[in-house]
């Protein structure tokens, strides 16, 4: 029996999700001390904000939101009608509220308007932080109970070809191009 609950944790799909969130919170906080950047090196604070973009566009809405938007949330709709107009309709419109406030940002960023960026990247953050709070507090929770366990693992299994079709290197990639930014940052 310990087997299969451990087995069940390595192949839980919730836990995909709360691992990807740790890592997108890991570049949210490594987004909120850009701002110090501006003072001292503007181009520095381009760079590494540009990457950061990169990083929000690629891992947290390539990755992990088309997980959600592809897989989690539509199979969560079969099961509940009700969650379709609710929670789930409020998470897709978070997800196109932060493509657009990405952009926003980029746009500060073309027109080297710094302070501007930040402030639009500070809302991204900040409303990205409560998403995620909502997530981890309700949506994976019912995600939970609305599914059984063979359902959670063919779930979990359709993550992983997700993976694999976006490219697990680049993935990894990502991860470790974060890690760049963030020991960047600290040696400022």
């Amino acid at each position: 029996m310990a087997n299969s609950i451990m087995m069940n944790d390595l192949k839980s799909p919730v836990k995909v999700l709360f691992d990807e969130h740790d890592i997108i919170v890991s570049a949210i906080n490594t987004a909120k001390e850009a701002d110090k950047l501006i003072a001292k090196d503007e181009i520095f604070y381009e760079k590494l904000v540009r990457d950061l973009i990169k990083f929000f566009r690629e891992y947290a809405d390539q990755y992990h939101h088309y997980k959600e938007e592809q897989i989690l949330f539509p199979e969560m709709s079969k099961k509940n009608e009700l969650l379709e107009d609710g929670v789930i309709k409020e998470m897709f419109e978070n997800h196109e509220d932060f493509r657009d406030l990405i952009k926003s940002v980029e746009t500060f960023l073309d027109e080297k308007n710094y302070t501007g960026a930040q402030k639009q990247l500070n809302i991204y953050t900040e409303s990205l932080l409560d998403h995620i709070a909502v997530e981890n507090d309700e949506v994976f929770q019912i995600a939970e109970t609305l599914f059984g366990d063979d359902e959670l693992e063919k779930i979990y299994f359709r993550f992983e070809d997700c993976d694999r079709e976006l490219g697990e290197a680049n993935k990894t990639q990502l991860i470790n191009q974060l890690r760049e930014i963030q020991s960047k940052l600290i040696d400022c």
